[in-house]
């Protein structure tokens, strides 16, 4: 029965990581960015390292989609959550270790409930192991320009060594749109049905923000609420990337507040109130 629960950095980057990560905790940052032209529209705190929690599951999304790309995978093809993945609360298919899922339920899982087993069960397809997978996302990253990110694992669960910044996030939201058009339409769904049951998803302002086209919500304990969202009004288009909010109302609202200023719609307040 279906439960849902709720290349390595050398040494010298490695020991600055180690530092600053006991301190990424306290960071809130923002950061938004016209797609178009590249430019920086507004920031704060964009450079200093926090926790990426789920927002992980983008880069494990980017190196799927990758793969597919290349003919490594199928949407049809058969992962099997091993004993590892199975073990990785809150959110989560949970059908038991052993059993396999398809690369599209395993993508659709990772973006609308941002599922672990799915996200650590594609990193161990792929590389063989999550710390394999995490120096492929590294080193994938740091050829995205995301300078200052380190990934340890596949799904974003706590590990003072997995850093990241603002900016770096939002550098990978805008690659997965560039480089990845068709599958990153996927990240505007609301729901999914996974064996024959609905799933309701977290990003609640692709429900209330119009021009929101995706794309993925992230929060630990220690990293706080965090937010990467993509949008659009007429000929503007953006990326913004909130970290470290109190709560999921608190970050949706500073979103929102970002996206009034400078795509010209008036409705933070809206969100707030819903």
């Amino acid at each position: 029965m279906l439960r849902i629960f709720a290349k390595a950095a050398g040494a010298a980057l490695g020991a600055t990581i180690l530092l600053a990560a006991s301190l990424a905790h306290a960071n809130t940052a923002h950061v938004i960015v016209d797609t178009t032209s590249g430019q920086i529209l507004e920031s704060e705190n964009a450079d200093a390292l926090v926790y990426p929690a789920s927002l992980t599951k983008m880069m494990t999304l980017y190196l799927t989609f990758e793969a597919l790309h290349k003919g490594a995978l199928s949407w049809d093809s058969k992962i099997v959550l091993s004993e590892n993945a199975e073990s990785k609360d809150p959110y989560k298919f949970a059908i038991g270790a052993g059993r396999t899922i398809t690369v599209k339920e395993a993508v659709l899982g990772m973006i609308v409930i941002s599922a672990n087993d799915a996200a650590v069960a594609m990193g161990e397809h792929l590389a063989g192991s999550e710390a394999s997978f995490g120096k492929l996302m590294t080193e994938r990253a740091h050829q995205l320009g995301m300078r200052d990110t380190v990934f340890t694992n596949p799904a974003g669960l706590p590990d003072p060594n997995q850093v990241t910044t603002a900016v770096d996030m939002a550098k990978l939201g805008i690659a997965l749109k560039r480089d990845y058009p068709e599958e990153f339409k996927l990240f505007s769904e609301k729901y999914m049905t996974f064996r024959g049951m609905k799933l309701r998803g977290h990003n609640g302002l692709l429900k209330r923000y119009p021009g929101v086209d995706g794309i993925k919500t992230g929060y630990t304990e220690a990293s706080g609420y965090n937010l990467v969202t993509s949008a659009r009004n007429g000929g503007k288009e953006v990326v913004a990337v909130v970290m470290g909010g109190k709560t999921a109302a608190e970050r949706d609202k500073e979103m929102a507040g970002l996206l009034d200023k400078y795509l010209g719609k008036p409705h933070s307040a809206q969100v707030a109130d819903k």
